[in-house]
């Protein structure tokens, strides 16, 4: 018989761009990953197929041996079983999957509370200080990252030990311009994009570079050819690691996130300069009531962009240690 310490689970990183796909094996209580599988999201007409062209695929003779698994996506998670993520055009509903060969047991989770589970596992080793600050182990942990939109995720530690982990949908709240340039801006993404407010993940994501780049150069290019196009002096650049940073900074003082800020996300991991870019960590403390309270808190750039899996591993594997299964 299978115990825990042996077993397998299968962890899934639904986001709006792309699907990531592993399997993870426990040994001696450390999590390690095997094979990941990388299927562009656009190209699954619903999530059956999405599951089916993970089955057809190398992965595929693995997900039987899986004791568990746990899918994060990139949305708000109904009754522990269903989503109708904003960047997906399918919802997700894992009562209805009929697809043999598949983890017996399944659990879905929101993908930003997957990033925060990461912040227990390997994931976040290498993780880049941009503010080292004086963290209170006993605190909030924030997740924020960019990617096709904006998350976010806390962890909390308990007491008696472990942890807690919450989902949060903050980047849907309207975002907070500064002055009459910012106005301009937020007027011409609202005519861009047909909005009546401009939310967070609007402007701190993919699409945030490429209407920033549209708005300074009028012309319209991907996310990656923006990136590309930066340089030093781009405006692009500065302007977006403020808009980061400010973004950090509000969800920093909402969840009072004493224990520290972790950034994640493929804008972030990709282009880190977005986040080491001083208008970042300045837009960050500024705040004329909690400047020192902002200094305070520490600042990480995750860069590895598979966090969600390990975090969705560790999900997982926790959720089979809570059931006393294996």
């Amino acid at each position: 018989m299978k115990t825990v310490s042996d077993d397998r689970y299968l962890a899934a990183d639904i986001g709006g761009t792309s699907s990531r796909f592993a399997i993870f094996h426990n040994q001696s209580g450390r999590l390690h990953r095997e094979q990941v599988v990388r299927i562009p999201t656009s190209e699954a007409t619903s999530f059956t197929d999405l599951l089916g062209q993970l089955k057809a695929g190398p992965l595929g003779p693995k997900l039987a041996d899986c004791r568990s698994g746990a899918l994060a996506v990139a949305g708000a998670i109904q009754g522990g079983t269903q989503a109708d993520p904003p960047n997906i055009p399918w919802a997700i509903d894992i009562r209805s999957i009929s697809i043999s060969g598949m983890p017996d047991d399944l659990i879905l989770i929101n993908d930003f509370a997957a990033q925060a589970y990461a912040c227990k596992t390997p994931a976040l080793e290498n993780g880049v200080v941009i503010n080292a600050g004086r963290p209170d182990e006993h605190g909030m942990l924030g997740v924020i990252g960019a990617g096709t939109g904006l998350g976010h995720g806390m962890l909390a530690q308990l007491p008696e030990g472990g942890f807690l982990v919450f989902p949060s949908e903050a980047g849907h709240a309207a975002f907070a311009f500064a002055n009459a340039e910012e106005t301009a801006f937020a007027d011409f993404v609202r005519r861009e994009q047909g909005l009546e407010y401009v939310h967070a993940e609007v402007i701190v994501s993919g699409q945030g570079l490429t209407l920033l780049h549209q708005f300074h150069f009028g012309r319209r290019l991907k996310p990656e050819q923006v990136a590309a196009a930066m340089d030093d002096d781009s405006p692009v650049r500065a302007w977006f690691a403020r808009f980061f940073g400010r973004a950090c900074r509000h969800f920093a003082l909402n969840v009072l996130a004493t224990a520290g800020m972790v950034v994640a996300g493929g804008v972030a991991a990709k282009n880190p300069d977005l986040v080491q870019h001083p208008a970042f960590l300045r837009e960050f403390k500024d705040n004329p009531n909690y400047h020192d309270l902002l200094q305070s808190i520490p600042v990480t750039l995750n860069v590895n962009e598979d966090s969600g899996l390990w975090g969705a591993a560790l999900a997982a594997k926790m959720a089979v240690q809570r059931t006393g299964s294996g």
